[in-house]
């Protein structure tokens, strides 16, 4: 079954390229794609996402496949305009980080039955991290305040952070939380919702659509930041060095 699923993706490929047997075979091989086509329903895998799965790292829809993945670095919709991702669309995070997203999902699930969580980012390899660090067009001694420095690796680099929001599978959209996502800005910080109330910037409803998504993450063990809503933490920089390595 392995061999015949290899020799069909080739033969599709000989088929649908105008070029030459020998450039599309050259191309293939700078690809680097690796074939796992040993049973129904597995695919080719990327070798970035090879290397996640190498260090240990599970698939978030493996655990939990009610839960929706949409990774912004896998398209030019994020802060920096870039794709950085390429061919991974699926969410990498640690086993024991995967499980609790599980279980902030399932008492997300229990009391609002038509929502579910959306997310946007978990892991990111340092080869990554230093992409969007070079690509960042500020002075090095404030670029910390939108990307962690690769030279010493944020939480997201351990896979043990993760971006979300919240998707209503009634109304086949996000819920309103006020702001987009990678929106850098004092209305998509929580320690400022009072202010941005006051100044009319966000909205009651918009704060209440947060406060669920917060119930929930920090129920399961997780905590947020006072600069964006959408980013929750499974543990504290130092006990993630302790536990994990980072991510390359």
């Amino acid at each position: 079954m392995k061999y015949f699923s290899l020799l069909l993706i080739l033969g599709v490929i000989a088929c649908t390229s105008p070029k030459s047997d020998q450039e599309s075979f050259s191309e293939l091989q700078r690809e680097e794609i690796i074939p796992i086509t040993v049973g129904e329903g597995q695919s080719l895998v990327s070798p970035l996402e090879q290397k996640l799965i190498d260090q240990g790292l599970v698939d978030i829809q493996t655990v939990d496949p009610s839960i929706r993945v949409e990774l912004k670095y896998s398209t030019e919709d994020n802060f920096f305009g870039k794709d950085v991702y390429g061919d991974l669309t699926r969410c990498y995070l640690q086993p024991e980080v995967a499980k609790l997203v599980k279980l902030a999902n399932e008492t997300l699930q229990k009391e609002y039955p038509h929502l579910t969580l959306l997310i946007y980012d978990g892991v990111r390899p340092l080869s990554v991290q230093q992409i969007l660090w070079d690509s960042l067009d500020k002075p090095d001694s404030i670029k910390p305040l939108y990307v962690a420095d690769p030279k010493v690796g944020g939480l997201h680099n351990f896979g043990v952070a993760v971006d979300l929001t919240i998707f209503d599978t009634q109304a086949d959209s996000v819920l309103d939380m006020g702001t987009g996502y990678d929106f850098f800005g004092y209305p998509a910080y929580p320690d400022r919702e009072k202010q941005m109330l006051a100044e009319k910037k966000i909205t009651p409803a918009q704060i209440s659509n947060r406060e669920i998504l917060r119930k929930v993450m920090k129920g399961a063990g997780f905590t947020g930041i006072g600069s964006e809503w959408w980013h929750f933490n499974a543990f504290s920089r130092k006990e993630a060095g302790e536990k994990f390595p980072l991510i390359k």
